[in-house]
């Protein structure tokens, strides 16, 4: 049965049912009401209220500024917008460093406050207690793993990882860790697809892939980058599908050009006066 949260809310067993049938399914980032609000109305059953929001809506060189307070705050705004979907949580930095108690706050409000049905964490196996002590805590733990770009301080530092043999060794190995502790999916992010069919291979849970190859079970990228919104060059992984971005430019240049030429306002866009009542 093909997920669709037009008309059912997904649930972690969907995706595992997908994973085990051999089934793929689809995964974008939201970052506010509208865009989760399209996303639904399209059909995309899991949505990652994703610390690339650092990047793509605050112009920021690494997603390590990005503060607790507001990707909860937009988590709410797109649970407002698609109830329905799988919601998913992504921790920030600043709570990654304050350790296991600030780790378990921050989740707490992603589930509280945001509603959020999972949540994700850049992990390696020094976070291995991170993620057991959210397990035994009753959420569910995506594990992120590959690139971390939480690692790296500039978007010039993003390079793929698990390009040979030990390393794809040591992936499989951290991601068995991982699903050991509690880990209900993993998360790939660039790596080879030789590396995520180890990992599909080494794993009893759903592994999504954000430029890992088609051998994972979902997939996802930054919705921004697929309609072509911004002036970056996107990574080789994403399907770009649209250029809403010249889109939006046009029809600014064209309101602009509107005002200034003296056609907008027009008559249909000014209120009337109310008709003065007639004495009897």
């Amino acid at each position: 049965m093909k997920l669709d949260p037009r008309r059912d809310k997904i649930t972690l067993a969907d995706l595992q049912a997908c994973a085990a049938g051999g089934r793929r399914f689809a995964m974008l980032t939201a970052y506010d009401f509208a865009m989760a609000s399209q996303a639904q109305a399209a059909g995309v059953p899991v949505l990652l209220v994703g610390d690339s929001l650092g990047s793509v809506l605050l112009g920021q060189e690494s997603t390590r500024g990005v503060p607790l307070d507001l990707i909860v705050t937009l988590a709410e705004a797109v649970r407002r917008g698609a109830p329905q979907v799988y919601l998913v949580g992504d921790m920030p930095y600043v709570a990654m460093q304050g350790g296991r108690d600030s780790i378990l706050a921050a989740a707490r409000r992603f589930r509280d406050e945001a509603r959020c049905d999972a949540v994700k964490l850049e992990t390696g196996r020094a976070d291995a207690d991170s993620v057991a002590a959210l397990h035994a805590d009753g959420f569910t733990v995506i594990a992120h793993l590959g690139l971390c770009p939480q690692q790296v301080e500039t978007r010039a530092e993003l390079r793929a990882q698990a390009r040979d043999a030990e390393a794809i060794r040591i992936l499989v190995a951290d991601c068995s860790e991982m699903v050991a502790r509690g880990a209900d999916m993993i998360l790939l992010e660039a790596v080879p697809n030789e590396a995520a069919s180890a990992v599909v291979a080494a794993v009893d849970v759903p592994v999504i892939g954000c430029g890992a190859g088609p051998a994972c079970h979902g997939h996802v990228v930054v919705t921004h980058d697929m309609l072509g919104i911004g002036d970056g060059r996107p990574p080789r992984f994403v399907p770009v599908l649209a250029s809403v971005g010249r889109d939006i430019e046009a029809a600014m240049a064209t309101y602009v050009e509107q005002i200034g030429d003296g056609t907008y306002p027009g008559p249909e866009h000014v209120y009337g006066m109310r008709k003065a009542a007639t004495p009897s």
